[in-house]
């Protein structure tokens, strides 16, 4: 059985090493070289920095609004908000992630973010039961410079 296996391995890599080369491309000499040079960017090799492409998936959604749920409840409220990001990001009518996101922004004293957050959440939700207090918490915080 090792015979065999050997002999196919001989006979695969014989076969490949007698394989020619791809032939190369040759301009002719009369064509000219053109002065556009499109410089295409590499593909990101490490996938983490790619940045995310959200489309509208409401279980996605609902997925990081329990993390963040679950984060705020442990006081953790940078990895709270982070969650409420992605959730606002998967779904942006969602009125339920853009206001636990303003709260957690307001307790990490990110005021432009709460300000932003509680802005959308109005826009999302204009006639929720708690638009005249939002209302008040933004009279609180200074205009956007």
């Amino acid at each position: 059985m090792l015979r065999v296996y050997i002999a196919v391995c001989m006979l695969a890599f014989t076969m490949n090493a007698q394989q020619p080369p791809p032939p190369e491309k040759k301009t002719p000499p009369s064509a000219k070289p053109t002065t556009q040079v499109q410089e295409v960017e590499p593909p990101e090799e490490d996938e983490s920095l790619i940045p995310e492409q959200c489309v509208l998936n409401p279980l996605e959604a609902s997925r990081n609004i329990t993390a963040g749920n679950f984060y705020f409840k442990k006081n953790n409220y940078r990895a709270a908000a982070n969650r409420f990001k992605r959730a606002a990001c998967w779904d942006p009518s969602s009125a339920e992630a853009l206001l636990k996101l303003a709260e957690s922004d307001e307790k990490l004293k990110d005021r432009d973010g709460a300000r932003d957050a509680y802005e959308k959440y109005l826009a999302v939700a204009p006639d929720a039961r708690n638009a005249a207090e939002i209302k008040k918490k933004l009279a609180k915080y200074p205009p956007k410079k």
